[in-house]
Order: structure tokens, then C-alpha cells, then sequence
């Protein structure tokens, strides 16, 4: 039987305690973690969460600073880490807290994007998220996908374009865990709201009208199609977003009305990178440096 906490509840409130396990769905526990920007004024929070497979083992998506709270409950239910199969870094740009993560839990096999393979070289990486053969590793448990569209590879310019990150469903929660791509509000503060953030809204990241998909005339419907599948596939109903909540119930609902109401914008940024970009080049950008030093997000 999954191991459990008995303390935990399965219906989180909103705004939960930062850097403590709170169940989401059956095997599945997410925690919130502050993440503040603009002169540490505004916190857009960042989050990982834990699923429970089958054999009795732990995934780990991202990481966050732990503290002895968080420690303590992580080994409570991880069997003081033996049962953690691997830590899965989902985002390019949450990178902060893996070197302290690893220090604490050495022993699992530690995956990553392109990035954190690159930029963290004393973590003994197993293997990259950009392996297919990887992301299926854990399926039916877990299943895993990159958006299209999008560069996970070598996001240019690394300061603002952290638009993808590798989405992750948990069919026994009814759950997706995602970084940047999607935003969702839950009770923003008033500075927040001074920014256009509303309570309960679900958002894609900002820099979707910008730098967040390819310059190419087909991008946005790409990526637009890419979503249509992924609602089709994965009937999830709870959503943990790094960027600013997790929505309980109704959240597949939610993103579905969110990607129809970006149609207009996808039509408006195809016209724009066809003026642009009339041959459709993607360019390739300097791979080797990878912003070794800065613009982390979590």
C-alpha cells in the first residue's frame, strides 16, 4: 500500500504553509516555496512534488530549499530517502536548489534538462530530459512531455525566455505538475494584482508574447496543437503550477478555456513571425555556454 501522512489532507487549503507536503491526490504531495522578485517585494512562489510509483518508490519533480520541517517529513514518508527513485529537474531555469537537494539525498538517480546537466557538473547526472527513452522511463506511472513549439534546449535569451518546461502527469492523482508555462493566481497579494493578476486566473507565461516559441510562422499553432493533445491524452483535474498555486479540481477545464481564448493571440503571432522570419529559420544560438551564470527562476 502507498505510504501516506496521516496529518496531510487531501483537499489543500489556498495559500498553504511554504515547505511542507501537502497531499494533492492519491501518491501524489506537492510544496510551495517563496520565490521573491523585484527587490524580494513580490513573491511568485516556486514548488516540487512527490509521487508515489507503483513499486513503492519516490519521484521527485524540482526542488526547493529544504529546511528540518521539510526534511523531516520527506524522510517520514521516503523512508529517509531510500525509496527516492530519482529527482527530475523539469525547468531549464530551477536550478537553485539541487546542489543542497543532492547533498542531502546523494543516492537516487538524478535527471535533468540540457541545462542543469550543463551548469551543475558536480551532481552525477544519470541522464537527460531530452532523451525520449527517458521521459518514458516511468510510464504508466508518470508520463512526461515537452511542449512543441519551444526550445528546451538552449532557451534564447536566457534572462526572459523560461516559457517551457517538461509537463508531468500522475493519472492516479489526476494530476500535472508544471513550471513556467502556465500560471495560475491563487488569492494574489495587492502587488501582484497591481500587475494584472486576478484571483483563481489561469494564465500562460508572459513571454508567450514575446520570446516564448519559436520566431516561425507555425510555432504558436504548433504549440497550440501540442496543448489540444495533451488536454486529449490527460484527463488531469488538479494542476501544481511553480508560478503561483495549484488549482484542486476543475483545472482541465480551466487550461482548456484558456487555449481557446489564446486563439487570437496565436494567429497574431504567426502573422508576425511570417513578416519576420519569411523562411522560417531557427537560429541556433551558442549551446556550448548556456548561461552558466545567472537568470535562475527557482
Amino acid at each position: 500500500m502507498p505510504t501516506t501522512l496521516s496529518h496531510q489532507s487531501l483537499n489543500p487549503i489556498q495559500n498553504v504553509d511554504k515547505y511542507e507536503l501537502h497531499q494533492i491526490g492519491s501518491g501524489f504531495w506537492n510544496v510551495r516555496s517563496h520565490f521573491k522578485i523585484f527587490a524580494k517585494l513580490i513573491d511568485i512562489e516556486t514548488h516540487m512534488s512527490l509521487i508515489q510509483l507503483h513499486n513503492g518508490n519516490f519521484l521527485i519533480i524540482d526542488t526547493v530549499e529544504l529546511n528540518d520541517n521539510l526534511r523531516q517529513e520527506i524522510n517520514h514518508l521516503t523512508d529517509n530517502g531510500n525509496k527516492i527513485e530519482a529527482v527530475i529537474g523539469t525547468h531549464p531555469f530551477h536550478t537553485l536548489s539541487f546542489r543542497t537537494f543532492y547533498e542531502a539525498y546523494p543516492n537516487a538517480a538524478y535527471y535533468g534538462t540540457p541545462r542543469h546537466l550543463h551548469r551543475l557538473t558536480k551532481i552525477p547526472w544519470v541522464g537527460s530530459l531530452n532523451n525520449c527513452d527517458v521521459r518514458k522511463k516511468w510510464e504508466p506511472d508518470v508520463e512526461l512531455r515537452i511542449p512543441a513549439g519551444t526550445e528546451f534546449i538552449n532557451p534564447q535569451p536566457e534572462s526572459s525566455n523560461h516559457f517551457t518546461c517538461v509537463f508531468v502527469y500522475h493519472p492516479a492523482s489526476a494530476t500535472l505538475h508544471v513550471d513556467d508555462t502556465i500560471v495560475y493566481t491563487d488569492k494574489p497579494s495587492f502587488l501582484l494584482k497591481l500587475f494584472g493578476y486576478k484571483d483563481g486566473a489561469m494564465a500562460f507565461h508572459p513571454s508567450i508574447k514575446s520570446v516564448g516559441l519559436h520566431p516561425t510562422s507555425d510555432a504558436p499553432y504548433l504549440f497550440r496543437d501540442w496543448m489540444r493533445n495533451m488536454l486529449h491524452d490527460w484527463p488531469f483535474e488538479n494542476i501544481c503550477c511553480a508560478h503561483m498555486g495549484v488549482k484542486i479540481g476543475g483545472a482541465h477545464a480551466d487550461v482548456f478555456a484558456l487555449l481557446d481564448k489564446t486563439e487570437n493571440l496565436f494567429a497574431k503571432l504567426s502573422k508576425k513571425n511570417r513578416k519576420r522570419n519569411p523562411e522560417s529559420e531557427l537560429f541556433a544560438g551558442n549551446h556550448h555556454n548556456m548561461n552558466i551564470h545567472g537568470d535562475e527562476c527557482g
